[in-house]
């Protein structure tokens, strides 16, 4: 999953590019270029330090913006901006007017989170053992930058499985609470959602200092807040099992997203005696979207938020706070404003959202068929062609790669991003053109998907060097073929 992070990343590859720079040539200058490549920067300038603090001031409020427009103000971006500015309200009456924390939510926040860490630590995967295809139990993770390969229990899909089962079950059958509990009690929730996020951001940071699970992988820059929002642990955990990346990256947020919707359609369903087709589509394509992640979980041991970044408050706090509360405001707006779509708009979103999937998870199959064949593969019915290459990790190992170019590959180098947008517009044109908050999304993802192909180019020149520069003369296009 993409988060918040890569507004914030800039910083790792200008502090790369000056140390290069600074280096002499030789191996000296090798091994800096090869090691900068991992994780995030070892030094911090005063536009990166500026851009963390200002993340850490203003992320908070951007949530709580959102969730307030729509509480109080029908969902208007505008409004409460052009209140203020004539004078109708002030920050203290719209502060006055916002539910505050409640001990009904802490407890249900407590129990949410208590049952996900009960089924990630203690109910080990079985799923994969009678699911044809699935890839679950204990995986072997990427090598991190100090040359350790770590295990992971891959248990996601049976967590959301177990969860679901047991809210249709309570919805149909046991009636132990309302299925719009979560709507009912949302913005007490979410001061527990921040409780939680600054908890465990904070605890990581003095684990780092006194308990490091791997010192080797540690990081510190010797600025407190860069330290802080960034991260120091690679991969902190607690025993054996628990990492909080694989935890807080796909519990409890992920498995709350379906959840989430779900409570806003009942809460439709009571308020209007019916459930509006835009509200099934975002259901049914955000669905589709969660249930990839935990079907694929043992492959996004292998992506960037697992293989380069560190855990610390954009982690922590954005897995929290961030992804539950703005990737769900497509589902809210709906609560607020039931659009029901006609014939043609619903096919035409249904059909853009499925597209959008189909590309997003081929290309990302197709990197992953040609990772576990090494190579040794077809796609579109031909034999895959990469370009071979080397690079080195931080305990000087030197490891060989292949970069894919075929099928989606070589239609563009991020084609896989292509379509994560495409699903990301399909969200946001389900609640129609009333209003521009439900298209905060698309515009999140648009520039977090730019900014993340440009960190990530710059990280593979650094790891791959003029092997990279031959992939790019093969596929030059980074998103859209022809254009960019």
């Amino acid at each position: 999953m993409v988060r918040l992070t890569d507004l914030t990343i800039a910083v790792t590859m200008e502090t790369t590019r000056r140390r290069a720079q600074q280096a002499s040539n030789g191996k000296a200058s090798e091994h800096v270029e090869q090691s900068a490549q991992w994780g995030r920067a070892w030094e911090v300038d005063w536009f990166s330090l500026i851009s963390v603090v200002g993340l850490l001031i203003f992320a908070p409020f951007i949530v709580f913006y959102f969730v307030m427009a729509c509480d109080q103000f029908e969902c208007s971006v505008s409004e409460p901006l052009l209140q203020l500015y004539r004078g109708d309200v002030n920050l203290l009456s719209i502060w006055a007017r916002a539910p505050s924390f409640t001990w009904t939510a802490a407890k249900i926040y407590a129990i949410w989170v208590g049952f996900q860490v009960f089924l990630y630590l203690c109910v080990p995967d079985v799923t994969h053992k009678f699911i044809p295809g699935y890839v679950g139990g204990v995986q072997d993770g990427a090598r991190t930058p100090a040359g350790l390969i770590n295990k992971y229990e891959i248990n996601g899909l049976q967590c959301w499985l177990i969860t679901h089962a047991l809210w249709f079950a309570n919805a149909h059958y046991f009636h132990w609470f309302s299925p719009t509990i979560i709507f009912d009690n949302w913005i007490p929730l979410m001061w527990c959602t921040n409780l939680l996020g600054y908890a465990v951001s904070t605890f990581a940071f003095v684990k780092a200092y006194i308990f490091p699970t791997n010192p080797e992988d540690c990081k510190f820059t010797g600025n407190v807040f860069y330290n802080y929002m960034m991260g120091i642990e690679f991969n902190p955990r607690i025993g054996k099992w628990f990492d909080f990346k694989l935890f807080f990256n796909g519990r409890p947020g992920i498995v709350a997203w379906t959840l989430i919707n779900l409570s806003y359609m009942s809460k439709q369903q009571e308020l209007y005696g019916t459930v509006t087709n835009s509200m099934i589509l975002v259901n049914i394509l955000q669905g589709i979207y969660v249930l990839d992640f935990f079907w694929n979980e043992a492959w996004y041991l292998k992506t960037i938020d697992i293989c380069h970044d560190h855990f610390g408050w954009y982690l922590g706090w954005g897995d929290c706070v961030w992804l539950p509360y703005l990737y769900t405001l497509q589902g809210l707006y709906l609560v607020y404003h039931p659009v029901q779509l006609s014939d043609a708009h619903a096919l035409a979103v249904l059909l853009l959202g499925l597209l959008g999937y189909y590309i997003f998870r081929s290309t990302n199959h197709q990197k992953d068929l040609f990772r576990r064949q090494d190579g040794s593969c077809t796609i579109w019915g031909r034999k895959a062609s990469f370009i071979e290459c080397s690079y080195r990790s931080a305990d000087g190992g030197l490891h060989r790669s292949k970069l894919l170019t075929s099928g989606f590959w070589g239609v563009a180098r991020h084609f896989n991003y292509t379509g994560d947008l495409m699903g990301s517009l399909a969200y946001c044109a389900a609640c129609g053109f009333g209003h521009i908050l439900p298209y905060f999304y698309i515009v999140y993802m648009t520039i977090l998907l730019v900014h993340r192909c440009v960190r990530d180019e710059h990280r593979c020149s650094s790891k791959y060097g003029k092997d990279w520069k031959r992939y790019t003369d093969a596929v030059p296009y980074r998103l859209i073929p022809g254009v960019f």
